[in-house]
Parts: structure tokens; sequence; C-alpha cells
């Protein structure tokens, strides 16, 4: 598939480097020439120098032929001309970033009158991802397939638990549970375990389950599952606001720190029912005076990545509250991910991740069979959900009977709204949603986890 993005920031370079790994023909617009040059090095893109609002670039670029048009440039205003420029040109589906929450209340309208396919606001989706991590706190990360009907959670087994020494195949019979232990995280080894593999304390797991399945196994394993009541953020940008607007409306107590005086009044004025505090939220004298010994959740929220990663370090070592880390650039991944930082979100990685959703789904229509796709565990396992059509082969055959890949697991099937953890007997049929978790990467079409 063609496609064109105006802006070659975090979210452009991002956008280029999966879509690239996907096999797309990419053309980056940018008017910086250094990170053009930078991307053009880095994966198979072709750049051009220019404004993306440019009739004359985006034909340059090929708008006449391109099936999709991305623009995340840092102007809201050039994003939407671009987006409209492009749509006029090349009759191609066009998606724009927009981070003005002026804006948030007209997206339909922007969407209906200019024909802009998708807008997404960066800060709003990362304030989605942090409120659904609060909201089941037990949860490292959250991922959902057809349509919330079933989640990829991740945790780490406590020390003591009965999931200690258990095999997989143990939990249907001892604890009653329809969940699926999709992949294993062993100090530094991923594995996607079969039935004999036996889990340990400590190990980081991945697993599918329905949302009352998995309600269900958080009861028989002891970890909890009580909703938040209190929630303390360190920094008051728009991730902050937009994450305090979304807790409030479900009832949750909001306590905000921010050092700037002028954006706590105003804090203050979009957010009454919030406790907003002027102060430094680094200062430890702070923390301990607003009660940090006794959060039940914790964000930070601050423009440094130090800063933020010093903070969750700090509640961590003196809290049992349930931690949210933002971090704009991931350089030391394996170093991250040994540190105790809860859960980490990375806004431009989730912005990029919603547009590529979108991508996928137009790819479906267009032939493809992949709905959605995650990659998981540091991008070292990919979660899939194939729409399963007509004259494919594996329709009707058990899966005992199929000859599966290394390293991949079927992990569920969702037929006509119901999710089916599969067995040896069951079988894919026409019109089913089938979710695949493997450590192969490029898989296109359902027939690639055959052997």
């Amino acid at each position: 598939m063609k496609t064109i993005i105006a802006g070659c920031g975090k979210v452009g370079s991002t956008l280029a480097e999966q879509l690239n790994r996907e096999g797309h023909d990419i053309t980056l617009i940018d008017v910086n020439r250094t990170a053009l040059e930078k991307a053009s090095s880095s994966y198979d893109v072709i750049g051009i120098v220019g404004n993306g609002i440019s009739y004359s670039v985006q034909s340059e670029a090929g708008i006449e032929d391109a099936d999709l048009f991305i623009a995340v440039t840092d102007s809201d205003e050039i994003n939407l001309l671009s987006c409209l420029i492009a749509k006029k040109a090349g009759n191609c589906k066009t998606i724009a970033r927009v981070r003005n929450p002026i804006y948030d209340n007209e997206t339909a309208f922007l969407r209906n009158e200019l024909g802009i396919s998708m807008i997404i606001n960066p800060e709003m989706a990362a304030a989605r991802e942090i409120g659904r991590l609060v909201l089941f706190p037990s949860a490292i990360e959250i991922d959902t397939f057809a349509r919330g009907r079933v989640e990829l959670l991740k945790i780490q087994i406590p020390k003591d638990s009965v999931l200690h020494q258990l095999h997989i195949f143990e939990l249907v019979e001892k604890l009653r549970c329809d969940v699926l232990i999709c992949a294993v995280e062993r100090e530094d080894e991923v594995i996607i375990p079969d039935g004999n593999f036996v889990l340990q304390e400590l190990d980081t797991i991945s697993f599918v389950a329905s949302p009352k399945q998995t309600y269900n196994f958080f009861k028989k394993i002891g970890i909890k599952t009580t909703s938040i009541k209190h929630c303390m953020i360190v920094g008051g940008g728009k991730i902050a606001y937009h994450l305090a607007k979304q807790l409030l409306g479900l009832g949750l107590h909001v306590k905000i720190v921010e050092r700037d005086r002028v954006r706590c009044e105003e804090l203050s004025i979009l957010l009454p029912d919030a406790v907003i505090i002027q102060g430094d939220g680094t200062n430890e004298t702070l923390l301990q005076e607003e009660g940090i010994e006794y959060a039940e959740c914790f964000v930070s929220l601050t423009d440094v990545d130090e800063e933020n990663i010093l903070l969750s370090l700090y509640v961590a070592s003196c809290s049992k509250a349930k931690i949210v880390t933002k971090i704009n650039r991931i350089s030391f991944t394996e170093i991250i991910a040994h540190l105790n930082l809860g859960s980490i979100i990375c806004p431009k990685n989730i912005t990029a991740e919603y547009i590529l959703q979108y991508v996928r789904a137009m790819q479906n229509s267009m032939g493809s069979n992949i709905e959605t796709l995650y990659r998981i565990v540091n991008d070292k396992v990919e979660a899939l959900a194939f729409n399963i059509k007509k004259d494919s082969p594996i329709i009707g055959k058990t899966f005992d009977k199929l000859s599966l890949k290394s390293n991949l697991l079927i992990c569920s099937i969702i037929r006509k709204g119901k999710t089916i953890t599969p067995r040896g007997q069951d079988m894919i049929m026409v019109g089913d949603q089938v979710i695949v978790v493997t450590t192969n990467s490029g898989l296109k079409d359902i027939c690639d986890i055959l052997r």
C-alpha cells in the first residue's frame, strides 16, 4: 500500500519504521533535510524536502497514486490543511494528528465536512491508555481485540503465588479459569509456552482472556481486582488534563502537582473537582506531605523522562501504589525493562499504534486479513487478529491435525460474538476472528501459521 507521511518527527519516524517493517511503500515529507536523511538511511523510505501543504510537494511525493496520506507535523492547522489538499488531489484516505483541545468537540465536523478519515489527539490517546491501566491496577499492559471482547494482559506472578511451579495445562483443571498464557518473560528470555511449561514466581506472563475470565483469574490467583479511588499526577500538561478529566468522570479523586503557577490556575478552572497543587513534584518533602506513602495510584507525567523515572522509582520504594511512567525517548529499553517503573507509557508509540490499527483495517478491506497487530514484550512477540474469509485451506480442520509453526500459539477464536479458547478438537470457520501470538515476524495471512 502506498502511503505518504507529512512530518518526520517522533510519530512520523515511528510510523515510517513500523509501516516499512510491514512492507508498505513509504514516502516522507518534511522541511527538515537532516531528519529525512536519518530516516532514509534507517528505513527503506523516500524522503522529500518540502511543506506538506504544498500541492507541488504532494504531487512530487505521488499523491495521485497514494492510498493513504498521514499528517503528523507539529502544527494542527498544517495537518488539517495538508489532508484537505491530499483528499482533493489524490482522493485517498487521510489521517491528521490534532493536539489542541479546542478541536476536541469538533472532530465529527472535521471528519464529515473535510472528509478526513481519522483524527487523533496523542495526549488524549495516551490518557485513555493510562486510564485503562488505572482501572485495572494489577496489569502492566492491556491490549484489546474484537472491540474489547478479548483482552491481552501482562502481569508479574507474585511471590508465593498459586501459579508457582504450576504446569500450564493444570490451569483449567485446578483454577477453573478459561485463560491462555501465550508468552512468558523469565530474566532475559521470552518463551511461547506449551502445556508442559512450568510457571515460576516473578515470571512476567502475557495472557489472553475475556474481561469476565480475566477478573475470575485474578481473583483465583490472589491479585487485587478492586478499583483505585485516589490518583496523584505529577506534571500538569495536556495528558494530565485529559487523564484527570476522564478519572473525575468515573468518580475518582484526583490530585495534580504542577510547577507552573499559570498552568495551575488554568487547571483549577478546567478541572474544578480536582485538587491542584503548585509545587515541584520531584521534591521529596512535598510528596510526603501530600501522603505519597498511602497513594493508590501515581502517574509521572513531567516533560523530562529522567524526572519521571526517578519519581516512579522513589514512589515504588515507599508505597504500594499503582505506578504509571511516561517516557518519550525509549533509548535504553533493556535497562528500563529491569527498573521498577510500573506501566510505561510512550505517547509517540500509542499514537503510531492507533494509526497503524486504521492502516491494517484498510488493508483488510483491500484483501489482507490482518485486523489487529500488537508488538509486545519489547517488540519480541507479535499478537495478531486474523479475519477468516472464504477459501482458506485451514477452514474445517481440527487443530490437532494442523501442522503449526514453532513458537506460535493460537490463543482465541471469536465466533458470532462468543469467545472460544481453542482446544485440539476445535476448528476455524468462515467469519471467525482468530488471535495468534508468535515470535515469528512477517505473518500476513492466516495460512502463514502453518509450517
